[in-house]
């Protein structure tokens, strides 16, 4: 089976890494001619928008799917027209703009922070009036690790949000105060079939997720029933087929659902070396319409992002419980190069191996 990703980025990478052993080949297209996938597909170098490349890229393989949300939906409804996509075009639009992805939580009773949608400085202004300060001003579209958004403290900064964000369609969010930052990923095949994995904890650092801790030490039982049961609700309304992560805010006990990525997620990396089955297997189990992997964890893991820099990569291989991925990209500030995975029985065993690996690397501490 050859399967088509578009998107070239390190998911894509993982996803065929994942996939050889399963006896699978990757074509893979790309806006740049330097994508870390081309390493391990056949790859096109192409923009997303040339009709003939697209399907030229499609006529080799027997299932499409995709591996950031930035893809042109219109792009993915040409291709459904001819081959399998998966998931489909309908979670791609919904994913790729906030208003309506609140929208898409709200009607299903997913609980979201309280928003409005603002496409003036007048609606802004309104909009403030109704929910209140602090709260977040945000691109409906093209947003990404912190990119896009605006923080509102009082009146005296409607107007340098507006003129940083203003020009594009803009949705108003009310802040939430929140304890912790949770994500669930799961699987569902075309057949109907679902897995999940354990409730991740995450950790943000200007808006860039720099630890996933799984699973988390701090979820509850409620809070796992609750996330399992809204994932599950969103992927049965979507006819979802392929891996789908939610993330939330907690507070005061509850789940709040921040944003869903139609995809494999940062937030599962730690899945390729704590679980039974990775993330990565298990979306191309269900694109490929196989039996799904047993989800369970192997362990504690608490998974590190490598950004900006390469650290003292030997330092971490020396230590026995860690797991080091380099994603083959040039070093950039921001830029996500790979990830290291500290696996160990317990959570605070594994929290330790993270923070000494972190300590020996010359990473920067968390906090």
């Amino acid at each position: 089976m050859t399967i088509g990703i578009l998107g070239g980025g390190q998911l894509g990478r993982m996803l065929a890494l994942a996939g050889y052993p399963l006896g699978m080949n990757f074509r893979a297209m790309d806006t740049s001619p330097e994508a870390v996938t081309s390493h391990l597909s056949d790859f096109h170098h192409s923009d997303f928008s040339n009709e003939d490349d697209l399907l030229r890229f499609a006529s080799g393989v027997d299932v499409v799917t995709f591996e950031f949300e930035n893809v042109p939906v219109e792009a993915v409804r040409l291709l459904e027209e001819r081959k399998p996509v998966r998931p489909g075009s309908r979670a791609l639009e919904v994913a790729q703009d906030r208003l309506e992805e609140k929208r898409f939580f709200r009607s299903i009773d997913i609980p979201t922070a309280d928003f409005r949608a603002v496409d003036s400085e007048e609606d802004l202004r309104r909009a403030v009036k109704e929910l209140g300060y602090p709260a977040v001003l945000k691109t409906r579209r093209f947003g990404y690790d912190g990119k896009g958004q605006a923080l509102l403290s009082g009146e005296e900064d409607i107007t340098a949000a507006w003129k940083q964000l203003g020009g594009n369609p803009l949705i108003l969010e009310e802040f939430i105060s929140f304890d912790r930052e949770f994500s669930v990923i799961a699987a569902r095949s075309p057949s109907g079939a679902f897995v999940s994995y354990p409730l991740a904890e995450n950790m943000h650092r200007h808006g860039i997720l720099n630890r996933t801790i799984c699973p988390s030490p701090h979820a509850n039982d409620a809070l796992g029933a609750s996330a399992r049961e809204s994932i599950h609700r969103a992927m049965w309304e979507l006819d979802y087929v392929g891996v789908l992560a939610i993330e939330f805010f907690a507070a005061d006990g509850s789940l709040i659902a921040n944003e869903m990525a139609p995809r494999v997620h940062n937030s599962g990396h730690w899945s390729i070396d704590g679980a039974l089955t990775s993330q990565f297997e298990n979306h191309l189990r269900a694109i490929a319409n196989l039996p799904l992997g047993d989800t369970a964890p192997r362990s504690y893991s608490v998974m590190d992002n490598i950004i900006g820099t390469i650290p003292d990569v030997r330092s971490a291989l020396a230590i026995p419980r860690a797991r080091v991925h380099l994603y083959g990209k040039t070093p950039l500030p921001g830029r996500k190069l790979g990830h290291i995975t500290s696996i160990a029985p317990d959570a605070e065993t594994a929290l330790n191996t993270a923070d000494e690996i972190r300590r020996r690397c010359g990473m920067p501490k968390l906090g």
